[in-house]
């Protein structure tokens, strides 16, 4: 992402200024992986394993119970694909590896999904 340090003039230029907080949201795409579970009780199965230290990908390739590619790896998802609970916390959390994962649980009319970032452009 392009941060601006605005160091040009000294002025509140409205039309400049509206434009700004949407590029220092920085990205417009993420990679995601998730776990998709469609009861609460299995999504927080995954969840303890996860905190034990395993892997993102192998927990959810063990848990997930959707068609994502092994480990569930989504891919590169554009802002506006995803719905709504989901687009919000990925576009919120921090990039990490499936060795060290930053992941947050999010309902969706899918499920409970628990989802990483691991890039974000």
């Amino acid at each position: 992402a392009v941060v601006s340090t605005q160091s040009t003039g000294g002025g509140k230029g409205a039309k400049a200024e509206a434009s700004e907080p949407k590029e220092k949201k920085g990205c417009n795409s993420v990679k995601v992986r998730h776990i998709l579970c469609e009861k609460q009780s299995k999504s927080l199965e995954a969840l303890a394993e996860l905190q034990k230290g395993l892997k993102f990908n192998e927990v959810a390739a063990k848990f997930s119970e959707d068609k994502a590619r092994s480990g569930g790896d989504l891919g590169w998802m554009v802002r506006g694909s995803m719905v709504g609970a989901f687009q919000d916390a990925a576009f919120a959390l921090p990039k990490s590896t499936v060795a060290n994962p930053n992941y947050v649980q999010v309902k969706t009319k899918f499920g409970y999904h628990i989802l990483m970032v691991e890039d974000k452009k």
